[in-house]
């Protein structure tokens, strides 16, 4: 009953940090059209992960909740129509989590006794759910209740981690800190070393290119709302699930080559059959990031070559949201999506070209 607790309460966590991105993402696309500014987004929400930041649960928590106290004031009107709350609320928000999810995911697999697979599937599940609930609760209360379901669902985490940090659960506390100890012992990980891995930083490029523009696509070029908006990180999230339970293996080039084909196809076709298609995206996106990964070092640690993997994703990733947000500027944002679907097209016969290089 306990292990099922943390692990519901973890999962809802997950769920408040997807949801308030989401949210904000939808937010200033509204505030202002500028393809630029909707770029710094999605960059202060990676820039921490690149960041030497100390691990500090509580301290996490509470940059979180801060957060989202702002972004609640932001959407109740208390702050005007400044674009700077909102981004100033996830950079906060970014913080918070680089600072707490490590020793969070430590602290319940090791004294909670949650199992690493079941903390992966819970995040998932988060994630998936936080999406679902940007495009769910928008129709209802807008962004009031997108921010304020978010903060609720940040809060059940809190008295269980004091619970375990504190002593609580006394009846199983010699039996847990025992397995905390085996657990530590048999997860210990060497950090990896701080390395870039080129198709990561080239990946990153081009999904964070795509992703920081998407709530302004959704919004100008298809006319759009925030249930749609929703709907399509939904689908890209199930796709990506699927892909490993799937265990869908594909030529290096191929996953790119559809990708865009599959953002072609969204251009003809509307609605359900758009949101739709972002499956099968999602699922070629987790295809090649498992390549890619597979590729860091194909003798080594995986969960080291995961490692190396996303800090170049995450690199990739705030220098293409910004720079897709800059060349939309400059050409407007309807103009930049050829420019989009040669860079998948490129990557398609870069990154294997790279790959064989390299081995």
């Amino acid at each position: 009953m306990r292990r099922r607790l943390l692990t519901l309460a973890w999962s809802s966590s997950q769920a408040s940090g997807t949801l308030a991105i989401g949210a904000t993402a939808w937010l200033l696309s509204g505030l202002t059209p500028s393809p630029l500014v909707n770029g710094v987004l999605p960059a202060l929400a990676t820039l921490p992960l690149l960041l030497p930041l100390p691990q500090r649960i509580r301290l996490g928590s509470l940059f979180q909740v801060l957060s989202l106290l702002l972004l609640l004031a932001v959407a109740a009107g208390l702050l005007g129509r400044s674009v700077l709350a909102p981004l100033l609320a996830i950079a906060l928000l970014a913080v918070g989590l680089r600072l707490g999810q490590e020793p969070l995911q430590r602290l319940l697999h090791g004294r909670g006794g949650v199992p690493i697979g079941e903390l992966r599937a819970g995040a998932e599940a988060g994630r998936l759910a936080g999406n679902l609930l940007t495009a769910l609760l928008f129709p209802i209360g807008k962004a009031l209740l997108q921010f304020g379901g978010a903060l609720v669902l940040l809060l059940p985490l809190a008295p269980l981690v004091a619970a375990l940090q504190g002593g609580g659960f006394r009846a199983e506390r010699r039996e847990g800190d025992a397995r905390a100890a085996a657990a530590a012992a048999s997860t210990a990980v060497e950090p990896a070393p701080w390395r870039l891995e080129a198709g990561g930083v080239l990946q990153g490029l081009l999904l964070g290119g795509l992703f920081a523009l998407l709530p302004l696509w959704v919004r100008q070029q298809a006319a759009g709302s925030c249930f749609d908006f929703g709907l399509l990180l939904t689908a890209y999230g199930l796709g990506r699930t699927g892909a490993e339970a799937w265990g869908l293996r594909l030529p290096p080039r191929l996953p790119y080559l559809l990708m865009a084909a599959v953002l072609v196809a969204t251009q003809f076709v509307g609605g359900w059959g758009a949101v739709l298609l972002f499956v099968p995206f999602g699922l070629l996106a987790a295809v090649a990031d498992a390549r890619l990964a597979l590729g860091v070092d194909p003798a080594g640690d995986l969960q080291q070559n995961w490692i190396v993997l996303e800090r170049s994703s995450a690199l990739g990733g705030l220098a293409g949201s910004l720079g897709m947000g800059l060349v939309a500027q400059l050409i407007g944002l309807g103009a930049s999506l050829p420019i989009q679907l040669a860079a998948f097209l490129g990557a398609g016969v870069l990154l294997p070209l790279l790959q064989r290089h390299r081995h």
